[in-house]
């Protein structure tokens, strides 16, 4: 093997990058194996990370054995440990727990994000999370589990900490997952705890009056301009001194990159991201490129940056996998370039809210919103047939997702 294209994550940055690598070598007639195509992750699988503040998380997967197999990508089962972009060297673990090392032409780091966890007394031993498919399964047999409890209004209570997207998306959905769990008769209670002065702070003005409509009607509470100080078993103190009682309480606050980007020596925004250039290379090293969650990468040329989101990430990792082939080969790359923007916010039963623009218009809202929700959440963000010609045709960076 004279050269080798090395993508670290399974995500749907990673999948991307490996399919769209895949596509430009086999459109230059470089798909005889003098290139590998390789990538490095725990498990053959895609988690719909953004579906999982929904029911049945633990289904919340896609296999992906055999779109690799027939594109001739070569999966490795493992965790990276090290990153020697020095030696061109990734260390890692292999699903025995023994030590190994590969070599690499070019390196796509596409390590995705994680749930910032603050240092909050109680956070780690009472908090629950969505952030990973293991965290939301923990969850939702943590909810099943609620009736077992006495009845109090403890039990039937649910905070969710953060009023962010996350954390929206998921309020709205407890009240029927708390009546699901203890009748449709229980005396639910859900409460978002936000420490700006507006729920959603991070979506802007547009979007909020239909959000506050939703979360009224759906029963859900919030306390803003307040955080969390504390978390036990029986609840927690917000910082205003107020106690609210909860045998649940879910931490949506915040993410940052994958610690995986401190190992390399590079720029990073204030959440851990690394610099890249347009064509989504680090910049100041020739070999490595970053892609969805860990790329701080521009979407345009007015001054937006890509949001650590999937829309982004699927758009970012095709383009991360065409240019790291091209830069390979030495034909031109296609740099990354996503201009138009647009929100889907889940609203529960209540609907949902879909906005276009960074300044985020709401164009559909209540139900035909959530007819389009619904279609991104279990078809446009899956991965593409299994089919070679199909999925490689799938993996274009030229490919309008959002028209």
């Amino acid at each position: 093997m004279s050269e080798r294209i090395l993508i670290i994550g399974a995500g749907f940055a990673g999948m991307w990058a490996a399919l769209s690598a895949v596509r430009l070598l086999d459109e230059q007639g470089k798909a005889d194996g003098a290139v590998e195509v390789a990538l490095i992750a725990p498990q053959p699988d895609l988690h719909v990370r953004p579906r999982l503040y929904e029911e049945h998380a633990a289904k919340m997967s896609a296999p992906l054995s055999e779109i690799f197999k027939n594109v001739g990508v070569r999966f490795i089962q493992g965790h990276v440990a090290s990153i020697s972009t020095d030696r061109n060297r990734v260390t890692f673990l292999d699903d025995e727990g023994r030590e190994m090392e590969i070599a690499f032409s070019k390196l796509v780091l596409a390590t995705g994000s994680k749930l910032f966890r603050p240092d909050i007394p109680g956070l780690e031993q009472h908090a629950f999370n969505v952030d990973q498919l293991a965290d939301a399964a923990i969850l939702e047999e943590h909810l099943s589990e609620l009736h077992e409890l006495p009845e109090s209004p403890a039990r039937n209570t649910v905070i969710v900490a953060g009023g962010g997207f996350t954390g929206i998306e998921t309020a709205a959905e407890m009240p029927h997952r708390l009546r699901t769990a203890l009748g449709e008769d229980a005396a639910v209670r859900v409460v978002i705890v936000e420490r700006n002065e507006a729920i959603g702070p991070d979506l802007g003005p547009g979007p909020r009056p239909v959000i506050e409509q939703a979360l009224s009607e759906l029963g859900v509470e919030t306390r803003l301009g307040a955080g969390i100080i504390a978390v036990d078993a029986r609840g927690v103190t917000l910082s205003s001194g107020e106690r609210i009682d909860a045998a649940t309480v879910v931490w949506t606050a915040g993410v940052r990159a994958n610690p995986l980007t401190k190992q390399i020596e590079a720029e990073r925004d204030a959440v851990g991201r690394l610099h890249v250039d347009r064509n989504l290379k680090v910049v100041g090293h020739a070999d490595v490129y970053a892609t969805g969650d860990v790329a701080y990468a521009a979407t345009d040329d007015l001054g937006n940056y890509a949001m650590m989101s999937c829309q982004h990430a699927m758009n970012l990792g095709r383009s991360a996998g065409n240019n790291v082939a091209a830069g390979l080969l030495g034909v031109e790359p296609i740099p990354y370039s996503q201009p138009k923007y647009v929100t889907c916010l889940d609203l529960g039963p209540w609907g949902a809210v879909y906005t276009e623009g960074w300044d985020r218009q709401v164009m559909l809202k209540g139900a035909e919103a959530k007819e389009l929700k619904t279609k991104i959440n279990t078809m446009w963000i899956y991965p593409p047939s299994a089919d070679r010609k199909a999925a490689l045709e799938a993996a274009d960076p030229r490919r309008i997702v959002v028209a």
